[in-house]
């Protein structure tokens, strides 16, 4: 193989009401809203991206909003937790804000030398705000009045529950990530991306979670690729190594293919290409309803039919 699947690309999940969500991961946790576009398997319902001020891949998370979908609930054969990075020492910061706007946390704790601030978001799916010097120098802006210097920077990882992590494990080794110590029966694997975003995913033994895909359930994890070539020969490997693997989907901002993973996690694999400036420029980015060529023609009819989302 010519390349690695180096970091994660992007986590997406499933939320309820538009508007909820965009105030939470806008207007509190002040991630840049970075793409408001249409999900291209249901066109009536928005995909809604987030990410740091460059929307560089290891930044994005997004969204499958529905108004009316049921509540979700931790499973294994999914991700139950993401992770997001903050520089070191700015966990303090982040108290402070969260204790002004009323939103709880669970006291902050340490894996991996890792400080970790946990608390769910508006939907309930778990999340941390891990402390990594590795981002200190990575530079973004912060959105609705949270400090730029303290702002989230992109994924630092996610957590897979699984009823057996040996397969997958032998899964990740084959992408070319490391696997690194066990600790509180997590066991680490990490990737070294150029930007040092989405580097780690922790796998966590957990055969007994009876779960329900709703809101606040992440839908799947998607990883890296610099391009088509790259993306082309690890789709060659896995089908070779008994993956059912779609074909290659264009989603605009990047070419994607899925598959289940050994224990039972929809993975993605993504280009790095185009990016998100296809369609707007970097200043402009999620100011305006994106949708695929092909849609165009059902423009109106898909605006109408959307609800409201004040931006």
């Amino acid at each position: 193989m010519k390349s690695t699947v180096s970091g994660l690309h992007h986590i997406t999940a499933v939320s309820g009401p538009p508007q909820k969500n965009y105030n939470f991961y806008s207007k509190q946790l002040g991630l840049r809203f970075t793409k408001k576009t249409i999900n291209f398997d249901d066109p009536f319902t928005y995909h809604l991206y987030y990410g740091n001020y460059n929307a560089t891949p290891g930044s994005s998370i997004t969204f499958f909003p529905w108004s009316n979908v049921v509540d979700g609930a931790p499973g294994t054969g999914e991700s139950t937790i993401v992770d997001y990075a903050i520089p070191n020492g700015s966990m303090v910061y982040w108290k402070n804000r969260f204790d002004e706007l009323r939103i709880s946390y669970s006291e902050p704790i340490t894996l991996f030398g890792h400080k970790m601030l946990p608390l769910q978001d508006n939907d309930g799916m778990m999340i941390r705000l891990v402390e990594d010097t590795r981002v200190n120098s990575l530079e973004t802006r912060g959105s609705d009045g949270v400090d730029d210097g303290h702002a989230i920077r992109g994924l630092f990882g996610t957590t897979l529950s699984l009823a057996d992590t040996g397969r997958t494990a032998e899964l990740l080794r084959e992408f070319g990530w490391t696997p690194g110590e066990t600790e509180n029966g997590i066991e680490r694997y990490s990737s070294q991306p150029e930007n040092n975003l989405g580097t780690v995913v922790d796998l966590k033994k957990e055969p007994n979670l009876n779960g329900r895909v709703g809101r606040g359930s992440v839908h799947h994890v998607a990883f890296r690729v610099p391009d088509d070539e790259a993306q082309a020969e690890w789709r060659e490997k896995l089908t070779g190594m008994g993956f059912q693997v779609t074909p290659v989907q264009n989603r605009d901002y990047f070419r994607s293919i899925y598959f289940r993973e050994p224990g039972g996690v929809l993975f993605e694999i993504a280009t790095d290409v185009p990016g998100f400036t296809k369609d707007e420029p970097l200043e402009q980015l999620g100011t305006g309803l994106q949708m695929p060529q092909w849609f165009e023609k059902h423009r109106k009819e898909i605006e109408n039919r959307l609800p409201e989302l004040i931006t």
